[in-house]
């Protein structure tokens, strides 16, 4: 696992699955716009900058690649920046990047396992702020995906396959995901092959398939109306299908069943100095009613940094690694329960062991009342921090909305902390959470 991946681990859980922490002072409202072509929209506004903050998330993620294409989700979404056709003709990929800079505007495309996101930040003035709107619409609906730029793209893509495979924090992760998501689309990954049979058609089609107005949810926050977030929706929907042909539905996730060790157990041969090691198995989803208990569970176990379970068995008691984590990812559909470290080779038998036996334990005993109350004083005291700025209250809105959560979920965030019982965190983590369901993959320990 990359260094500052295993930092965001130390971090309060909450920022790792969208948790949303109560204010000293009233917090913003959050008001639902008028759906258009079938694309939900909301707004919070805030009048600090004159800035605005705006994001479209599609339906549209690693999810839905053909099984030989993986990526193509991924390909989709990022070549929208190198190409599109606009109302006043084409726009190369040199325009795009022009027209942004001379906006002094943000505009970028990344894709997940679940969705695609375009994120826009941009000045409020009118002016300006159409021209980047209109911009990101012309992406948005019509991406040329130039044969010539998408052979470019492809071949960074392999050459960073092929280096990510010399790195054992990606071997790890890719493995790891194979392990616990079995035959679920999220267990795959791109490879050097499946990168190499997308070609342009295949963009097209997988555009017009998914990127489509009932697939999207339109997040805005920063200095704009009411009136004028409708008129941003209208602009950058504008051109975009209001539905289309029926998706294939993806399939039921499949619990992990009980196995013995030897069968949830991978320990991958790698020339590194140090064995690297995750466990876990699928969780919950965000909008789970047990979704609190196990965070504040959580934030005790791994995802308090210094003063969790793991980091004083592992690290102070033992000296076994420098870090060790857990932390629960939720989905909309489905979510992940992930543990790890890193630690020397010939102490990886004993590093997992301890790993291991304090998670068990934590299942079968739950924390303390002391160490519950100090979870719930961190995350509830750490709030101004996590919306002081138009970027993250938009991390905020938009997990709500693509989670189907309740549009009072930041001012009800801290009463559902405050009532969750020692009883509660013990029942949700024994009922997700169970050792004999829990796959291991152990890199590099046996090459030594």
């Amino acid at each position: 696992m990359p260094a500052s991946k295993m930092i965001k681990h130390l971090i309060p859980a909450c920022l790792l699955v969208f948790g949303l922490l109560p204010a000293a002072q009233a917090i913003l409202p959050i008001e639902k716009l008028d759906s258009y072509k079938g694309a939900r929209a909301y707004l919070v506004q805030t009048t600090s900058l004159p800035m605005v903050d705006i994001e479209i998330s599609i339906d549209a993620g690693d999810r839905y690649d053909p099984a030989t294409k993986s990526g193509l989700a991924t390909v989709a979404g990022q070549l929208m920046n190198y190409g599109a056709k606009s109302n006043a003709g084409l726009l190369s990929e040199a325009q795009i990047a022009d027209e942004i800079a001379d906006l002094g505007a943000n505009l970028g495309v990344s894709v997940s396992g679940e969705r695609a996101v375009m994120r826009i930040r941009t000045l409020s003035r009118k002016d300006l702020r159409d021209r980047a709107v209109l911009l990101a619409s012309a992406m948005l609906s019509a991406p040329t995906y130039d044969t010539k730029i998408l052979a470019r793209e492809k071949q960074r893509m392999t050459t960073a396959l092929l280096e990510s495979e010399t790195k054992p924090e990606s071997v790890l992760e890719r493995r790891f995901r194979k392990s616990v998501y079995g035959s679920y689309p999220l267990a795959n990954s791109p490879s050097v092959q499946s990168v190499a049979n997308i070609n342009a058609t295949d963009l097209q089609q997988f555009h017009k398939q998914f990127y489509r107005g009932d697939r999207m949810i339109i997040s805005i926050v920063g200095d704009v109306s009411k009136a004028e977030a409708a008129e941003i929706v209208q602009r950058l929907l504008q051109n975009v299908a209001q539905s289309g042909p029926p998706i294939a539905q993806l399939p039921e996730f499949e619990r992990s069943p009980v196995e013995p060790l030897s069968q949830r157990e991978v320990t991958i041969p790698f020339d590194s100095q140090q064995a690297h090691i995750a466990m876990g198995m699928t969780a919950v989803t965000r909008s789970n009613p047990d979704y609190f208990p196990l965070l504040l569970g959580n934030y005790i176990l791994g995802g308090g940094g210094f003063v969790s379970r793991l980091m004083s068995e592992v690290r102070e008691q033992r000296g076994l690694a420098y870090s060790v984590f857990s932390y629960f990812a939720p989905g909309k559909d489905v979510g992940i329960f992930q543990a790890g470290l890193q630690t020397k080779n010939d102490q990886a038998t004993l590093a997992l062991e301890v790993m291991s036996s304090t998670i068990a334990q934590f299942i079968a005993n739950g924390p303390t009342q002391t160490e519950l109350d100090a979870a719930k004083a961190n995350l509830i005291n750490g709030y101004p921090l996590r919306i002081d700025n138009n970027r993250k209250l938009l991390d905020n809105v938009s997990s709500i909305a693509w989670n189907n959560l309740p549009l009072d979920t930041m001012d009800l965030w801290t009463k559902q902390v405050e009532v969750v019982s020692l009883e509660q965190v013990r029942l949700a983590f024994q009922k997700y959470l169970a050792m004999d369901r829990m796959k291991i993959v152990v890199l590099g320990a046996k090459n030594k």
